[in-house]
């Protein structure tokens, strides 16, 4: 079983509403049940109810990276307020829980999930037994026609765009792309959907005009730029269907692709035995997509190598979907799904298992930064002038000092004296992490490791970064929350 902490306990609530409610029931005594198997694989309980009969709650470990939840409550959240509150129980007073056989009805459906397992691997294993599943060309070149059909229509109206120019752009103009944004909806590509429709915010969005001026022509040149490529890669799948899809870059994502579990492991895109270390957590409304997402940036304690994790809930089912938050532990999985992409690839894991975070992996981290703040930029600097990259890449790096230049203004120094510009405005977090590092002790200002996200500022033409996270020799400072 894992160790249990509040902190796991909430990363596996659905909403806050659900930490509240769990931890109320422990503060309460709702549970005059408490009980545990004697190989720790099983929690188990009844809770006070509404009715004359308790509710009957267990969370099973028997597959360690995947508890399984059960309650006999008619609560359609997942987990319940029951489960999650003998969580709490248990991180909270372990030694109140009373040893005791399993229940022969949780037995029994642990055989039968066995059986299930056993038969879905079977399966598994006669379907890699087999040869490859052939592709419905016909379906496949149906689908790819209207894709072009769709880039040419982004097309057509990016360089209208362009030749009129965007000062001239009125609310006539405003509603073409609106309804060409939503016309593009039909043409299987909403990625390049989305990327429409971020233009659309950018022209509608008050303040600076000619700031926003300046983000919507990097917008156009990213369209531009996709309806290029994409065209010629689509135009050379519909001519040989049984080409590969594209996984050198983030292509297939960028016109709307979702990569299902399956394709990456046929892909050979997995890592087995990962340790994982989240150094940032930030969610934010995503309204050219029309959902939220939660984003994580994540370190791999073997190679240093930083990946993100994203979580998208569309705004229509974001009530019913559980909410990501930030992780406190080191995750530990058999095997690490990774998607396409450059220096920060999307990851993914269907079981893991948690573990405390020592003083090791604090040494750890610091010591996977990278010391060198020329060889970060060119990096940087080779990924982003690609139109189509992650426009935001980040790095782990170390920083001999942080340093205050003015009362607003901050850099990074390394220990050649080299030195990396803080900005403050880069992610849309609630909070501005300039306003913690005045908070923090001078000893954690200087020698230590950093995450940092850059970017590229338009109006100055200057490569600046935004501080994520601390990372000391005995714990980890998170500046966005």
């Amino acid at each position: 079983m894992n160790t249990i902490t509040e902190a796991y306990v909430d990363s596996l609530a659905p909403n806050a509403g659900a930490i509240k409610n769990g931890r109320d029931l422990v503060r309460k005594n709702s549970f005059p049940v408490r009980c545990i198997t004697v190989d720790h694989t099983l929690l188990f309980g009844e809770c006070k109810g509404s009715g004359k009969e308790p509710y009957r709650c267990s969370i099973d470990f028997i597959q360690e990276g995947s508890p399984v939840f059960r309650c006999t409550c008619p609560s359609r959240q997942f987990p319940c307020k029951h489960t999650l509150g003998l969580l709490y129980a248990y991180a909270s007073s372990s030694s109140s829980f009373e040893t005791s056989d399993i229940p022969a009805e949780i037995a029994d459906k642990r055989d039968k999930a066995e059986k299930r397992e056993e038969k879905k691997q079977a399966v598994e294993k006669e379907g890699a037994a087999k040869a490859p599943r052939k592709v419905n060309k016909s379906a496949l070149v149906k689908k790819i026609t209207a894709q072009l059909e769709g880039i040419a229509i982004l097309e057509k109206l990016v360089l209208q765009v362009v030749h009129n120019g965007l000062g001239s752009i009125d609310k006539k103009m405003v509603q073409l792309i609106e309804e060409q944004a939503k016309q593009l909806g039909n043409y299987y590509i909403p990625g390049a959907q989305a990327a429409l429709r971020e233009l659309l915010l950018l022209l509608r969005e008050d303040g600076d005009r000619e700031a926003n001026y300046g983000y919507a022509i990097e917008q156009l040149i990213y369209l531009q730029a996709l309806v290029k490529k994409s065209r010629t890669y689509l135009e050379q799948r519909a001519e040989q269907p049984d080409l590969p899809m594209e996984t050198d870059s983030t292509l297939e994502e960028l016109l709307g692709h979702a990569w299902q579990l399956a394709e990456l492991r046929e892909l050979g895109r997995t890592k087995p035995n990962t340790e994982l270390l989240q150094l940032a957590f930030l969610s934010y409304a995503d309204h050219a997509s029309n959902e939220f997402v939660d984003h994580g940036w994540w370190i791999d304690l073997e190679d240093g190598t930083i990946r993100v994790t994203r979580h998208m809930r569309p705004f229509r089912a974001a009530k019913q979907m559980k909410e990501e938050d930030s992780l406190f532990s080191i995750v530990q999985t058999d095997e690490l799904l990774i998607y396409p992409g450059e220096l920060n690839a999307r990851v993914r894991w269907e079981h893991a298992r948690f573990r405390e975070i020592g003083e090791a992996d604090y040494h750890r981290v610091k010591q996977l930064a990278i010391a060198s703040y020329p060889d970060v930029i060119k990096k940087v600097k080779n990924q982003i002038k690609n139109p189509l990259s992650d426009k935001m890449p980040a790095a782990l790096v170390a920083f001999q000092s942080i340093e205050r230049v003015n009362d607003d203004t901050y850099i990074l120094r390394d220990a050649q004296n080299k030195q990396i510009p803080l900005a403050t405005n880069l992610l849309e977090a609630p909070h501005q992490p300039h306003v913690i590092l005045g908070l923090l002790q001078p000893e954690e200002l200087r020698n230590q490791a950093a995450l940092i996200v850059f970017r590229h500022e338009l109006e100055s033409g200057r490569l600046v970064a935004q501080i994520m996270s601390i990372v000391t020799d005995r714990r980890l400072i998170r500046l966005l929350y």
